[in-house]
């Protein structure tokens, strides 16, 4: 009898992800509902949403991390395991502030404090000041490189983030900037380029980390302000910052998606 199996690959089926959005002074709302629209383009993912870092279990169990905070810190328990959890090779991709600790002094300058040193440098870098919201030019830093191939210069109105870099990291994006970023502790910036996008190799795993994507309501400023005047959406308004955002999120799931191989027999 003529022996007819043959082993096909399989596509892997259920994808887990978690995904942290919350924080102060943005439109969480919006950033969450647009992030689940993207990660519900792929049937496979499924998604637990969540404040903060809390539930460790569920990060541990994820195929891959997504977060979009504001001023929302780990405890020291929590740092110390999601480091752990993306040397052991998982993907996170963190946006805009989840890498800001913010803090209105009496004197109305905000101040970035480096009480989290531990996680900013899990993540690779802490935010430090933006100059106020005003067009600027994005730079491909790294045009070879499948994050970002095919993405040309582009400019966008959000926040350009001046940060504190305490990693090695792989620059994709990054912009140049010199002057006053007027309300924060830290106001004069010398001329120097930023990141703006970049990947931090950890282990087995990497944080790719998008600073673009600043949004605010009119209700997102409260108690600081009870109405802001107008709503920002900034680079959420460019189909080249979802480009990115897809292409993120596609790297984020690339070590899930996996094949596996099943003997199929002929009846």
């Amino acid at each position: 009898m003529t022996d007819l199996s043959q082993t096909a690959a399989v596509p892997r089926g259920r994808i887990d992800c978690v995904l942290v959005a919350s924080g102060k002074y943005h439109d969480i709302d919006f950033a969450r509902l647009e992030l689940l629209k993207l990660l519900g383009e792929d049937e496979r993912v499924r998604v637990r949403v969540f404040e903060d870092y809390a539930n460790l279990d569920a990060i541990r169990n994820a195929d891959f991390l997504v977060t979009y905070t504001c001023d929302v810190m780990p405890s020291l328990e929590q740092q110390e395991a999601l480091r752990a959890w993306v040397a052991a090779g998982g993907r996170w991709y963190a946006l805009h502030g989840t890498n800001s600790i913010l803090r209105f002094l009496d004197n109305g300058l905000v101040d970035s404090p480096a009480w989290a040193p531990h996680w900013m440098e899990t993540l690779g870098s802490q935010f430090i000041a933006h100059p106020p919201i005003a067009p600027y030019r994005v730079d491909v830093a790294d045009p070879d490189h499948e994050l970002t191939r095919g993405i040309a210069p582009f400019e966008t109105s959000d926040e350009l983030y001046l940060s504190d870099v305490h990693a090695d990291l792989h620059v994709l994006l990054d912009t140049e900037f010199e002057g006053e970023a007027s309300g924060f502790v830290r106001a004069k910036w010398r001329r120097a380029r930023h990141p703006v996008m970049y990947l931090r190799p950890l282990g087995q795993g990497a944080v790719l980390y998008l600073t673009l994507g600043h949004c605010r309501g009119h209700y997102d400023l409260q108690p600081l302000m009870e109405y802001w005047p107008s709503v920002e959406r900034c680079a959420w308004d460019l189909p080249v910052f979802y480009d990115l955002l897809r292409r993120g999120l596609a790297w984020a799931k690339a070590s899930a998606v996996e094949t596996t191989t099943q003997t199929i027999k002929a009846p």
